[in-house]
């Protein structure tokens, strides 16, 4: 293993990436610009009093930013990564104090007319220390310490972010455990949050009782099958407890951290209330949009649900149902389809590559975009709650797109090398 990063082949930036990455921030760009369409209005491509010209601008800035990325010697990112993550979290937390509230989240720093989300570029920041922190050699199995200090590099974001009331960005900083299945966490332990997650969620659509009662019979069922084995039936007993404090923990974090709009979007998610005008409103708007575009779609600008507003935040969080709308399923799909290729295109190059920093970056990078990917469309199309993250690339907003533009060009400036 590498004790230093440097070169170890010379690949030359990876055409593909580049290609897919101008797809999809000129595809967010026409479907930002469709979202505001008025045909009565006077067109002037940078209109700072419209989304599509003032994300026009973000993206010309996003463009400096590759390059800039590009020009830079892929072991600055090596040789900082510590020290990007510490100016990075200092700059998040600053936020908690003397940040701007927009949408219930205070999260923002405002800067004149414009607003900055730093938790954004803590994306970023997170994937690189933690890429230097595996290639280091801190992955010894019996050791599992490590995995806490590991663990702890995504906490902190995650924390700062739920102190900011930014709970979906909170969640974000999870899909970094996919990089660490696969630098050798244990499988068990994989299993062990996917049962965590389980109980999660029968918490929030039951209550804490009956989900006690479940996980009783879960108990019960396992010690029939551990007859005569007091070592398994104490460490069973042992989990068990500790699955009874996430849920009294879950429901305390329901009731008293999660503001009340929150609340109200885990209920009708999981049907336990119905608000057509309130909580509902956004998601039934976005299925109705994405429906009647039905399988091939109205065409480019001739989405009506967009058009006439209906739906809430169509430019940012809700942008993939005025895609629906208006290019159909198979445009939908295609659109999926390009950022899976750029996902497991991403996949393939980090394997390939004989740096461990490089790999672990490039799992970090794809399991953000990828975490992103499926839940903001799977909220738009009501498979999971409401929490409010970007579509990569292509929703509105100066700090998404930055972010994103710093994680994708620093793998693949640290790739080429």
């Amino acid at each position: 293993m590498l004790t230093d990063y440097q070169s170890v082949s010379s690949k030359g930036i990876d055409f593909y990436l580049v290609v897919f990455y101008i797809a999809l921030v000129v595809i967010g760009w026409l479907s930002i610009y469709s979202s505001s369409y008025d045909p009565q209005a006077e067109f002037t491509l940078f209109n700072l009093k419209q989304n599509y010209g003032r994300q026009l601008i973000w993206i010309i800035i996003s463009g400096i930013f590759a390059i800039a990325v590009l020009i830079l010697e892929g072991k600055f990112f090596y040789n900082h990564a510590y020290l990007i993550y510490l100016i990075f979290m200092l700059l998040i937390l600053s936020v908690v104090f003397i940040g701007t509230e927009i949408s219930g989240a205070k999260a923002w720093i405002k800067i004149g007319n414009f607003s900055i989300q730093p938790i954004e570029f803590a994306k970023f920041a997170t994937a690189l220390a933690l890429a230097k922190f595996f290639h280091e050699g801190k992955t010894d199995s019996e050791r599992r310490n490590i995995w806490i200090l590991a663990f702890i590099f995504i906490l902190v974001p995650a924390g700062i972010a739920i102190l900011q009331k930014d709970t979906g960005s909170a969640l974000v900083f999870f899909a970094f455990i996919i990089m660490f299945y696969r630098e050798g966490f244990n499988s068990w332990f994989m299993l062990f949050g996917i049962l965590v997650v389980i109980t999660f969620v029968l918490t929030l659509m039951w209550n804490e009782l009956y989900t006690i009662a479940f996980l009783t019979v879960i108990l019960c069922i396992s010690g029939f099958s551990i007859r005569g084995d007091k070592r398994k039936l104490i460490r069973n007993v042992g989990i068990y407890i500790a699955f009874i404090a996430l849920v009294f923990a879950v429901n305390v974090a329901y009731t008293q951290i999660l503001q009340p709009h929150q609340r109200q979007r885990i209920d009708t998610i999981f049907g336990k209330s119905i608000d057509p005008q309130g909580a509902d409103f956004n998601l039934n708007q976005s299925k109705i949009a994405i429906g009647s575009g039905g399988f091939a779609g109205k065409g480019y600008l001739n989405g009506t649900q967009t058009k006439l507003n209906f739906v809430p935040e169509q430019s940012t969080d809700f942008i993939f149902c005025g895609i629906g709308e208006e290019w159909g399923f198979l445009g939908s799909l295609a659109i999926f389809s390009l950022f899976m290729a750029l996902i497991i295109r991403i996949i393939m190059l980090a394997e390939k590559h004989k740096s461990t920093f490089v790999r672990v970056y490039g799992y970090g990078c794809a399991s953000v975009l990828f975490f992103h990917l499926v839940i903001n469309i799977g909220m738009t199309i009501g498979l999971v709650p409401v929490i409010g993250i970007p579509l990569p690339f292509i929703s509105y907003g100066g700090s998404s797109l930055w972010g994103f533009t710093l994680l994708l060009f620093t793998f693949i400036k640290i790739n080429a090398e």
